[in-house]
């Protein structure tokens, strides 16, 4: 797929068919999340890929709106070590913002469809994942094959329309 066609086809995926993904596929969308642009290359991130049953299924209870996990192939966990001051912090949850779409597009370029979900009971995420103390698993990526259709361009997205949110020279032109 081209990489235009894999940003428009990429879209949030919540239910997931029943092949795996192979782990040749697992390795390319993690190397995306590896190679995305990190604050001063930094990268104090770390990525745990997830494909035991039991560990997906344990997963989807760290938050509510984690329940896909349980149903994907694969899930990839975005970790960072705590951050010695609010700087820092920000820069590396931008950091994981770029890790993240790397490998949503990385994903949607093979025809895997994938979910985000936030972390919120993070003793459990850490236990279930063998992450130590001191370290935040702030994301899950639930990573399948879409169980409804397959991943193609969306035509006409839901968004706000382009020309609401595009502006030029500033904020308040138009066109």
């Amino acid at each position: 797929m081209e990489t235009w066609d894999a940003v428009r086809s990429r879209r949030n995926v919540r239910k997931y068919g029943p092949d795996p993904v192979p782990a040749e596929d697992l390795r390319r969308i993690a190397e995306a999340a590896w190679r995305a642009p990190s604050a001063s290359n930094q990268q104090h991130w770390d990525f745990v890929i997830v494909t035991d049953r039991e560990q997906l299924t344990e997963l989807a209870t760290v938050w509510p709106g984690a329940q896909h996990i349980a149903t994907a192939a694969a899930a990839i966990a975005l970790v960072l070590p705590d951050a010695p001051d609010e700087r820092t912090r920000l820069t590396d949850r931008y950091d994981l913002g770029q890790a993240t779409y790397a490998i949503l597009v990385a994903a949607a370029d093979l025809g895997i469809g994938t979910g985000h979900a936030g972390v919120g009971d993070q003793e459990k995420a850490r236990k279930i994942l063998g992450v130590p103390d001191g370290h935040t698993v702030a994301y899950l990526i639930g990573v399948g094959y879409p169980a409804d259709r397959p991943l193609r361009p969306l035509r006409a997205p839901a968004r706000r329309p382009f020309d609401e949110v595009v502006h030029y020279g500033t904020f308040s032109s138009r066109s």
